[in-house]
């Protein structure tokens, strides 16, 4: 049984992660998002498909802007502890940087770094010993990979929070809790098609949000401070 915390959840390999999290009767699953309306299709799809399956309580959420003296309570009323959190929310400009100002480099970092940010430091006072960060990158963000035009503000983020996952990583040793980042690579979802028009992805987004479920619960047995690629193709 795991008590897991996804954000990102509306859309995307978040979308499909939450699908095969709940497919286990015994996994109690908060799912975060944006969007109520695409939530509301979440859970209905979650419970045709998994009937007999996991929890799922999915709660509209801003990771960067909303009140967590809201959220918390919210968590504290379903789960007694935190086994799991996937740091899965992000979002994507696709513009030349020379057209790229101060404003696209902070919504950026905001969303892809520091909405996690915050997360982490409601989310770890609820873990124990034993319990797993999984932050979601980019291979984008991944050093020494291929990089492509207009993805400077993105991929820059995502490497600060590849940076933030080693150094978590050491802070957390003591308390038991394993923090590992998994640099995405292309799987067919809205923000792969934002960044990348007409070009067709490695990986369907159900078998990307498979393998993201299986690592969140599994991955920490052999990791930690690990950023880990996660691609079949470039992009």
């Amino acid at each position: 049984m795991a008590n897991i915390i996804i954000t990102g959840a509306s859309s995307g390999v978040g979308f499909e992660a939450v699908l095969d999290l709940t497919s286990k009767k015994d996994n109690k699953v908060i799912a975060l998002a944006r969007s109520a309306d695409k939530l509301r299709k979440l859970h209905e799809i979650a419970g045709q498909l998994n009937y007999d399956g996991g929890t799922l309580y999915p709660a509209q959420f801003d990771i960067v802007y909303d009140d967590y003296a809201t959220l918390v309570p919210f968590i504290q009323s379903k789960f007694d502890k935190v086994d799991i959190l996937i740091n899965n929310a992000g979002a994507l400009i696709n513009k030349p940087f020379m057209e790229t100002d101060g404003k696209d480099f902070a919504e950026m970092l905001q969303t892809n770094l520091m909405g996690h940010v915050n997360m982490i430091q409601h989310i770890v006072p609820m873990m124990q010993s034993g319990s797993h960060i999984v932050n979601i990158s980019s291979m984008g963000g991944f050093q020494g990979s291929m990089k492509f035009p207009g993805l400077s503000a993105y991929s820059t983020s995502k490497a600060a929070l590849a940076v933030l996952t080693e150094c978590l990583a050491e802070e957390f040793k003591e308390k038991g809790i394993k923090v590992n980042c998994l640099a995405l690579g292309s799987a067919q979802t809205e923000m792969f098609e934002a960044a990348f028009p007409g070009v067709e992805a490695g990986t369907l987004a159900f078998e990307m949000g498979r393998y993201i479920a299986d690592f969140a619960q599994n991955g920490h047995h052999y990791f930690n401070g690990k950023i880990l690629p996660v691609a079949n193709t470039t992009p």
